[in-house]
């Protein structure tokens, strides 16, 4: 396993191209879309500064099973409902000297250290090189990489940001087979126009820690960082990060993605955690598809003297179109084998929505129902315990603007 991922970031870090992020996504919150938005710039292009809002406010319903609730404390079907805002993000985008891209925004929704959601600069060395150093998306997922406010349901699938059940105590939290935003730094590149690469370094320790913690690997003898690969083919050039928007239903875009990444020493040193994915995504002028595969190994290391190792596997398909030039449909199938590999049963959890676009104001209003199924599992215990703390019916009711 070291030795393929080893094979692979090498491969990745090999190649040379032409940053591959479209500067109408390259705050990765807000899309422009080719709109020119509000900006500030030099009359000879070199310097550029354009303020970004996102805003989402929401309305969520949660039912759960009746398994796993206590009566003693009076617990209630009904739970985590009512209003909420899962992003109030204030940023900033631009570029400087021709050839540095830069970015910064804050989450008021957020709290600790996450409220930094994203600081980072990109140098762009020449067409055929970029480096990006500071906090943003580690190069995993399709469904996270998107732009935030581009996606097309209100909520991500649940395979990847669920954590998995584990039959032993982890001095962390249990790990979820999305990575999502780190501190780190990435080459990234596009060859011929089609042939994308992302190779970075993280600390993988996630959105919520910007200090440096890490160690060095008692087990592999390197630095206990994320090490992440991703390569990408897009045949007629550069993919929107979009799952659809309504100033964009005359495109022809695809995108075919692999990607790796090692997180040594997880999980305060306890565990090497080992993801692997694949992803597609296709959009065609008010049609969007989209599938993802992803994988994790985790192995203890040497000190916890744990000889087991656990496998899990999730993935999702998804689909959208634009009913009228304003109003899409979307419908997604999510799996997760999130007792491992090793243990039968899945949870399945089929989701309906409907978009509709504001037309000139910005305004994007969600609607979402998901359910949560449980299938093959060996005991009802096995059942219940698969689905604790996921909500069997879960709807949403989000309106977003963007500025």
């Amino acid at each position: 396993m070291k030795k393929l991922f080893l094979a692979l970031t090498a491969f990745a870090m090999a190649l040379a191209a032409s940053a591959q992020y479209e500067a109408d996504t390259e705050n990765g919150v807000v899309s422009f879309a080719g709109r020119d938005g509000f900006s500030w710039g030099s009359k000879d292009g070199r310097f550029l500064f354009k303020p970004y809002l996102l805003v989402q406010a929401s309305a969520d319903f949660n039912y759960y099973d009746s398994q796993g609730l206590d009566p003693a404390y009076n617990q209630d079907n009904v739970a985590r409902s009512g209003f909420a805002i899962p992003y109030a993000v204030l940023g900033f985008t631009g570029n400087a000297f021709g050839f540095i891209t830069y970015n910064l925004s804050v989450n008021a929704a957020a709290s600790g250290q996450q409220i930094l959601q994203q600081a980072w600069a990109d140098m762009k060395v020449a067409d055929a090189f970029a480096v990006r150093v500071g906090k943003f998306k580690t190069p995993f997922s399709h469904a996270v990489l998107t732009t935030l406010g581009e996606t097309m349901f209100s909520s991500l699938p649940l395979s990847l940001t669920s954590p998995v059940i584990l039959p032993h105590s982890l001095n962390a939290v249990t790990p979820a087979l999305s990575t999502g935003f780190d501190l780190g730094v990435e080459l990234h590149g596009l060859v011929g126009g089609k042939f994308g690469y992302q190779a970075g370094i993280f600390n993988g320790t996630g959105a919520a820690v910007n200090t440096a913690t890490k160690t060095w690997s008692d087990d592999w003898h390197i630095p206990s960082m994320l090490y992440c690969a991703r390569l990408t083919y897009q045949p007629h050039g550069v993919m929107p990060a979009t799952q659809g928007n309504p100033n964009q239903l005359n495109l022809n875009k695809m995108l075919i993605g692999l990607s790796a990444n090692l997180n040594v020493e997880s999980e305060n040193e306890s565990t090497n955690d080992f993801r692997a994915g694949a992803e597609f995504a296709w959009l065609y002028n008010r049609l969007y598809l989209g599938a993802e595969l992803y994988y994790m190994h985790i192995g203890f290391t040497r000190r916890q003297k744990i000889s087991d190792s656990f496998n899990y596997l999730g993935g999702y398909i998804q689909g959208g179109y634009f009913i009228t030039p304003r109003l899409q449909c979307c419908l997604r199938y999510d799996l997760y084998d999130r007792n491992g590999l090793d243990e039968g049963g899945l949870l399945n959890m089929p989701s309906a929505g409907l978009n509709y676009f504001v037309k000139g104001a910005n305004l994007k209003l969600q609607a979402m129902y998901r359910y949560m199924g449980r299938t093959g599992h060996a005991t009802q215990l096995d059942r219940d315990n698969d689905g604790l703390g996921l909500s069997t019916h879960f709807a949403q009711l989000q309106l977003q603007y963007t500025f």
